[in-house]
């Protein structure tokens, strides 16, 4: 969507998506985000969370969605509670996770030829300890690669890391608004080469 939107110079690093509660039941729609709360967080935010579908500096339509879709739900927990905190506790765990610094140590970065899905998991797993949930888009029309688009980490309530293993019967909650241009990410498949690529073309 880069050319329909002002990408410019998209970040050649993980960024954040959001930090999502799995299950509340009470969310508060009427609680609408007020970016002066998050006025300390700014700088921050553009650089680990910025909206890379529209860069320009005043835009706030990414983080507004996130806090009334997710961040609302999540602040039942009293240590997400507020704007400031949901924000700013989504930071801290980015740079607690340091996904950029992991993948770099496993030797996992940017290339043109393949990895193995299951060399990449067990890179992560054993570095973290948890088993994260990793997304791809799959493989274009005659292509036999899927493209690894989000890596996605869970925690306790007290927001410890824990395997992301899906119960039995339980589908993932993918989130039907995440699409890139018009393909949906969906779990890996472990099977399938995997492109890590330095810039989605």
């Amino acid at each position: 969507q880069m050319s329909a939107n002002d990408c410019q110079d998209p970040p050649e690093y993980w960024t954040i998506h959001g930090l999502w509660p799995d299950k509340t039941e009470e969310c508060n729609k009427t609680w609408h985000f007020n970016v002066t709360e998050i006025k300390d967080l700014i700088s921050d935010m553009r650089r680990y969370w910025p909206d890379v579908l529209h860069s320009s500096l005043n835009r706030t339509h990414f983080w507004k969605h996130e806090w009334e879709k997710h961040g609302t739900c999540a602040a039942t927990l009293q240590i997400l509670n507020s704007q400031k905190k949901y924000f700013g506790k989504a930071l801290e765990l980015y740079q607690q996770v340091d996904l950029n610094g992991c993948l770099l140590k496993a030797g996992i970065k940017p290339s043109s030829s393949y990895y193995e899905m299951t060399a990449i998991k067990e890179a992560l797993t054993r570095f973290y300890g948890v088993t994260p949930k990793i997304q791809c888009l799959p493989p274009e029309e005659g292509e036999k690669a899927q493209t690894i688009g989000q890596i996605e980490f869970c925690f306790t309530k007290e927001l410890q890391l824990r395997n992301c293993t899906a119960l039995k019967g339980e589908s993932y909650p993918v989130q039907a608004d995440l699409k890139l241009g018009t393909e949906e990410l969906s779990v890996c498949n472990d099977s399938l080469p995997t492109y890590y690529p330095s810039e989605v073309q």
